[in-house]
């Protein structure tokens, strides 16, 4: 079904280089197209939740992006800030540089910052790795780490490393976070096909910016009417 496909999509309006009416246009496209939620700079989230406001598309943002070395503090203003804003998904880096070094005490507790005041404001966190510059047993105790502390979901890439989302990652990610962690697809899915490729592995998000061409090429495919403009 197009639903299940389109609520696969996080809508991405994270380049900086977006203008407002590039960032309100990418509201509307994404209300259009009804996909799960449009992830914006956060200066304009609280103009994205009012754009979404009566329809099922959700208002998200980012923390510590993109490149996670923000102090916990900063980051638990950020997150305050979003849920004052009307984010309801809050797509949080974690601090490489302490995951390279292996001091699990701190990237949990900066973690846990995040998670428990978005849980507190009823929002949900997508944990985000950073997958390309990590090794494999780094990433297995990140997912760990993250079901300890009951994360939403686990997250590739912010898009904006020098990598993005590869099959073994989402395949090894799938594996050693708990069921009840949702696996995330950032950075490198700009098709359709590529998309049901890693919904087969048990992705439940994807962030894209290419939603148009993808759901259209969907709808083409089920035979449905265009999406009007």
């Amino acid at each position: 079904m197009y639903a299940d496909i389109a609520k696969m999509i996080d809508h991405s309006l994270l380049n900086p280089a977006l203008t407002t009416s590039d960032l309100d246009a990418g509201c509307r496209l994404a209300r259009r197209y009804d996909v799960a939620s449009v992830c914006i700079i956060p200066y304009a989230l609280a103009r994205c939740a009012e754009l979404l406001h009566g329809s099922t598309v959700v208002a998200s943002t980012t923390i510590g992006f993109p490149h996670g070395g923000h102090t916990s503090a900063v980051k638990v203003a950020e997150a305050r800030q979003a849920l004052a804003d009307g984010g309801r998904e809050l797509d949080m880096v974690v601090n490489v540089s302490q995951v390279l070094s292996e001091n699990w005490q701190f990237v949990r507790d900066d973690i846990a910052a995040v998670v428990n005041v978005a849980h507190a404001g009823q929002a949900k966190v997508k944990v985000i790795f950073e997958n390309c510059y990590l090794r494999d047993e780094h990433k297995i105790r990140l997912c760990e780490i993250c079901g300890e502390l009951r994360a939403d979901w686990v997250k590739t890439s912010t898009g904006y490393g020098s990598g993005g989302a590869t099959i073994e990652d989402l395949k090894l990610m799938r594996k050693h976070a708990p069921a009840f962690v949702q696996v995330k697809a950032a950075g490198g899915v700009r098709d359709l096909d590529k998309l049901l490729e890693v919904r087969a592995l048990g992705v439940t998000r994807c962030g894209a910016s290419r939603t148009k061409e993808m759901l259209d090429d969907c709808r083409r495919r089920l035979k449905l009417p265009p999406v009007e403009e």
